[in-house]
């Protein structure tokens, strides 16, 4: 029995590493955005910043695996056997859940999943041990449970989520206004001064969020006085201005201040309580320096200071997140092994080791900081989540239109009304000089491009980027001194969304669809709280009824979903690539948007081809599943025609004097497309919406006819297709005058349906169903021949 514990050990060694791949490509997004959405720099530099920062963080991390070992839950009230169950379900239970979001391509917080995953399992132990225990009562789950450290946590995560999109959208709101969106041909003193400011701020970071409570940090300043205990007391008095009698007094009562080195005399200064004690004279001195530090820059060596401000930014935050997010991911793995050591040299049976050891500090050795700084810079390097998940958060934060990934909802548009309301009475009682100039200080520039050049403009600007940047660590900063818990991902998230409602990225077009993604984010951060408690604690009680089978089942299982999930998203990623997806025209002639037409009318009979063929036999095997796969065909075929009309205003703008007939033709092909989509869609549903229900198979002479229509339409849509991808327009013709032919096949099918409900048919839904798909069939057929006769029109 006591080789199952060991083999407990080496199964959480190995779920450290799948949390530190899973973790990383979900906290990527806290670093990367602000440099990758503003291109400020190359991708390759942000890459080899980050990695700079996520190595450095991790070897500062020794310091901050308490929380995994005592933060949540009081040690001392379980045994070594109890405490194992805990951090086998903690951790099965939080790459799984870290793993679905990344799936999503959701951020979330990776600090309150591990938090609530402890919570969940301890609290179900906690419960297994009070349920045996005649002499306990629910009260006594205080005695396990450190309930404190759950409230702070909700609270932080409420005040986190409210504080830092208004501070975002407060403080670019006063930068757009001192530095417009010309801020590069601001006089050079100007972007030396907001240097001083933002790069005071993210040093000042860097020291008290990213190396805080390591031991390096702890012996960087030394005090040491001639003078003995009694000189270093006499200072004491006069810089606290109370009365010591003990140089161990002093420490204990200014501990984030000072450490003991031995038993007298010789103290040493912690960087953070230096820092905190000097806070006012640090920052003036800080701000002097690299205002001044930034005009020479700027002036003498032509550096762009905000290019500057986004890589220093971008370390700092890459720092602290591998500095502090690291326990949420090793920490209870080395809790695990640790407690083991204890276990194995006591002697003591497994069901009767109190954990005590677990409430004292020790070090995490080097060695393995290293090891998880390694897997963490390469997973940033070639993981393909972390950039799905980056860029939910950057299509959120982009300027001007985007492909939107969020539908809106009711919340979405009443926050929407709401807020233009709220506008307009403002608008109503600000002076209009006022308004004047906060229009001309909001006003974009145009940027005229060679339209036979393909450039991709950032999703935000410079001065936007340092802001996300700038405000997220002072806000990280003052939350940590005050000793306050917040997740980065929480406060980095709502900054970049409070920046861009204040620069006015959210628009009339795209603002209910950019809410509705806020709100479905941080709708999935409460529900990653709820579901780590939840799902942690039955987890427990699994492995506390199953003992050793049932980890080997949960593993296998665990092991089972990510390979599903893994194998699911690279499927996904090739079928989107592989796909014959329909592209907006970018043509600027009418001969060029003919051609690229020409290749969306391809894509679109390719795949609505397959999607009515798939229908059919579907239809007829009864086969539920296939049906729901033609739907969501159908759905996204849909969606793309949709995205293709939303941009008929950028097309029609982007067109040559001389081509503006061209937009008639496009406009009139898009039509056409959305009417063959419908009757699509309406084939799919109502297929599916019958079979769903379980009424009855269609008869053999419906399958029958079915059958042939199909076959007759498949036909047709490969002729389409070779016409329009061989360029053979002058076959439109020959295609065009086999339309009667069609429309006489399935207007006979109609004929002989309408015999077999007045003599045989004694099925509602079947006629109903039948004789849905042969009209929609016609129109389909239709809106096929309107759009061939369009392009011969035009060819």
């Amino acid at each position: 029995m006591d080789n199952i514990y060991l083999l407990m050990v080496v199964a959480l060694a190995v779920l450290a590493i799948a949390d530190l791949i899973v973790g990383v490509s979900n906290d990527a997004v806290n670093f990367l955005n602000s440099a990758i959405g503003s291109k400020a720099v190359s991708f390759r530099t942000i890459m080899i910043v980050a990695s700079i920062g996520i190595a450095a963080g991790a070897i500062f991390s020794s310091g901050l695996m308490e929380v995994a070992r005592k933060g949540i839950f009081n040690p001392s009230e379980f045994y070594f056997d109890e405490i194992m169950i805990i951090f086998m379900a903690v951790m099965i239970t939080d790459i799984l859940l870290l793993d679905f979001f990344n799936t999503l391509g959701m951020p979330t917080s990776t600090t309150v999943s591990i938090v609530f995953n402890l919570l969940g399992a301890a609290v179900c132990i906690a419960l297994i041990k009070i349920g045996g225990d005649q002499g306990l009562t629910f009260s006594d789950l205080d005695n396990y449970i450190n309930t404190k450290t759950a409230t702070k946590i909700i609270t932080g995560i409420l005040l986190s989520v409210v504080i830092a999109f208004s501070v975002g959208a407060i403080v670019q709101f006063i930068t757009r206004l001192l530095l417009s969106y010309d801020f590069e041909k601001k006089a050079k003193w100007v972007g030396a001064i907001f240097g001083g400011i933002a790069l005071t701020a993210l040093l000042y970071f860097i020291f008290i969020k990213g190396i805080k409570g390591t031991n390096y940090a702890k012996s960087i300043v030394d005090v040491v006085y001639n003078g003995g205990a009694d000189g270093l007391l006499d200072w004491a008095n006069n810089y606290f201005g109370s009365a010591y009698e003990s140089v161990k007094e002093l420490a204990k009562d200014q501990k984030d201040f000072f450490k003991i080195d031995g038993d007298a005399g010789t103290i040493k200064m912690t960087l953070r309580g230096f820092l905190e004690k000097r806070l006012l004279e640090i920052v003036i001195a800080g701000f002097l320096l690299f205002s001044s530090l930034s005009y020479i820059l700027v002036t003498l060596f032509k550096v762009n200071i905000y290019k500057l401000i986004i890589v220093i930014g971008t370390f700092a935050l890459a720092l602290a997140f591998s500095g502090n997010d690291l326990v949420n991911f090793i920490g209870v793995p080395i809790a695990g092994w640790q407690s083991y050591e204890a276990w194995v040299v006591s002697g003591v049976p497994a069901s009767e080791f109190s954990m005590n050891v677990l409430a004292t500090k020790v070090d995490t050795p080097v060695i393995l900081l290293f090891l998880a700084g390694t897997i963490m810079v390469l997973t940033l390097w070639f993981s393909k989540k972390a950039r799905y998940v980056a860029e939910t958060e950057i299509n959120l934060s982009r300027e001007g239109e985007a492909k939107e990934r969020f539908k809106p909802n009711f919340l979405s548009r009443g926050i929407v009304r709401g807020t233009v309301l709220l506008s307009q009475g403002l608008k109503a009682i600000t002076p209009t000089p006022a308004m004047v100039f906060i229009e001309k200080k909001f006003t974009k520039p145009v940027i005229d491009l060679p339209k036979n050049k393909t450039y991709e403009m950032p999703a935000f600007d410079m001065v936007r980027a340092a802001v996300n940047l700038m405000v997220a660590g002072v806000l990280i900063s003052i939350a940590t001194s005050m000793g306050l818990p917040l997740s980065t991902t929480y406060v980095t998230f709502m900054v970049a969304m409070g920046t861009s409602l204040a620069d006015r990225a959210w628009g009339t077009e795209s603002a209910v669809y950019r809410v509705a993604g806020v709100l479905n984010v941080i709708g999935g951060w409460f529900f990653t709280a709820i579901m780590a408690f939840i799902a942690a604690a039955a987890v427990a009680f699994l492995i506390n009824l199953g003992g050793s089978v049932m980890i080997a089942v949960l593993l296998l299982v665990a092991v089972f979903l990510l390979a599903r999930n893994t194998i699911n998203y690279r499927n996904k990623v090739k079928a989107e690539k592989a796909e014959d997806s329909l592209k907006n025209s970018e043509s600027t002639s009418v001969q060029g948007v003919i051609e690229e037409s020409a290749d969306n009318i391809k894509s679109f009979v390719n795949r609505g081809n397959k999607i009515y063929i798939s229908t059919i036999d579907s239809l007829v095997k009864y086969d539920l599943i296939a049906l729901k796969k033609t739907k969501k065909g159908i759905a996204k075929l849909d969606e793309e025609v949709e995205h293709l009309r939303d941009n008929i205003f950028y097309f029609i703008k982007n067109l040559d004097e001389s081509s503006i007939g061209a937009s008639n033709f496009y406009i009139n092909i898009l039509g056409y497309l959305q009417d063959m989509s419908q009757s699509l869609d309406y084939i799919s549903k109502a297929s599916h919406k019958h079979v769903n229900n379980n009424h009855k198979k269609l008869r053999f002479n419906q399958i029958k006819d079915l059958k042939e229509i199909e076959e007759q339409l498949n036909e047709l849509f490969e002729q389409i297709k070779k016409a329009f991808s061989d360029r053979e327009f002058d076959n439109i013709d020959i295609i065009i005058n086999e339309k009667q032919e069609l429309f006489n096949t399935v207007n006979r099918k109609i004929d002989k349906q309408v015999a077999r409900t007045r003599t045989e048919e004694n099925s509602p839904k079947n006629t109903t169903l039948y004789f849905g798909l042969l009209l929609e069939t016609k129109d389909l057929i239709t809106a096929t021949m309107n759009l061939l006769e369009t392009y011969r029109e035009h060819k």
